[in-house]
């Protein structure tokens, strides 16, 4: 029998044209059906053009026969939203599922926003979230450096700080000015290093504890996201807190996201924890763009090689989750000063080796996540 899962997991493959999204996760996938050889699926598209509808029909039909067990696929595409299209024609007496929220109406062409409950930061390309299981891992240390490798590539970048109980990006990008109010009375975020900021650190006295229920986090983030004037960005990255509580899924309930690096040290206790993060990403179809271990070891003055957390872990989570590894940062204590200092490594020595451990992930991120 050909199974619901393995038809979802076949159109999971097809990205919608422009965006590196699939078209289960943008919520394209109304119906499916399967009989004996034969699987059928029904996409609703917002937009009316019809060269995406042949590309994505052709693209899923073909998806579907690589299904064990499938001779026949059948893939019908609705335009517009409650536009009916042709019905495609069923086999057998399969059953029928729906799945997801439907798409929003009077989105732009090309069906830029297809989800009813999420909306683009207007202005941001894409938005990539960095995520760890575990508090300590260096998560905001691999964030602000990424953000300033992105900058060096050539590209605008934007940061948003998640972290309410504990912001640090701050600190580790050396700003402290609170952010303006704009004509349309939205929040502008300063800028540092040629990277544009938002964190509650801005808007509380250092000392300040911030003690709040969840209710509170998920409000400031959304505010965050949507009554910020980011202006045009290639990329916004979100520093995440550890775990995968209101902060983690207020954001993939506000925005869709692009992607999500996901950021370990190499010993179990580390990667334990983060296989969690990443099995959250996947139950909300963000895709994971890869992972990098922190703190992979350290060369000691003679020269030698200490493996103090272990070494490789990262590596083969990745290739156990079928994941991209995108790198290995090794400890080095100019990364650590940079970062107390307000001037991360890649702004102050970018050709020193951890400035450039940083640059192949930010290369690596960039090749697998179109920002055009």
């Amino acid at each position: 029998m050909i199974s619901q899962e393995q038809i979802l997991a076949a159109l999971k493959t097809i990205r919608y044209p422009g965006f590196s999204r699939d078209i289960v996760s943008f919520g394209l996938v109304k119906d499916t059906a399967a009989s004996a050889g034969s699987a059928t699926a029904v996409l609703q598209l917002t937009t009316g053009n019809p060269e995406v509808a042949t590309q994505l029909k052709t693209e899923a039909e073909a998806a579907l026969r690589t299904i064990p067990g499938v001779e026949r696929a059948f893939v019908e595409v609705r335009l517009g939203a409650g536009s009916p299209g042709a019905t495609a024609p069923t086999a057998g007496h399969g059953h029928a599922h729906n799945h997801g929220p439907s798409p929003a109406a009077g989105q732009p062409p090309g069906g830029a926003n297809p989800w009813s409950t999420q909306n683009r930061v207007p202005g941001v390309k894409r938005i990539i979230a960095v995520a760890s299981g575990k508090g300590g891992v260096g998560k905001s240390t691999v964030s602000v450096n990424l953000a300033c490798a992105f900058r060096h590539l050539g590209l605008r970048v934007g940061l948003l700080d998640c972290d309410i109980y504990g912001p640090s990006i701050p600190l580790m990008m050396g700003c402290h000015d609170r952010p303006e109010i704009s004509a349309s009375e939205k929040l502008l975020p300063p800028e540092r290093h040629g990277v544009r900021l938002m964190s509650l650190g801005f808007l509380i006295d250092d000392s300040q504890p911030v003690i709040w229920r969840g209710p509170m986090i998920v409000k400031t983030i959304q505010q965050f996201l949507m009554q910020t004037e980011w202006g045009e960005l290639d990329v916004l990255l979100v520093d995440l807190p550890p775990g995968t509580g209101d902060a983690q899924l207020t954001l993939c309930q506000t925005v869709p996201l692009d992607g999500g690096v996901v950021v370990t040290t190499p010993q179990e206790a580390s990667l334990g924890v983060v296989r969690k993060g990443i099995a959250m990403f996947q139950k909300l179809n963000v895709p994971i763009i890869g992972l990098v271990e922190n703190m992979s070891y350290f060369t000691a003055p003679d020269g030698s090689r200490v493996e103090i957390f272990g070494h490789g872990g990262g590596a083969q989570e990745a290739q156990r989750l079928g994941a991209p590894f995108l790198g290995e940062i090794p400890i080095f204590t100019d990364i650590r000063k940079g970062g107390d200092a307000g001037l991360p490594i890649v702004v102050s020595a970018v050709s020193s080796e951890p400035a450039q451990a940083f640059l192949k992930i930010a290369e690596g991120v960039r090749s697998r996540v179109r920002f055009d």
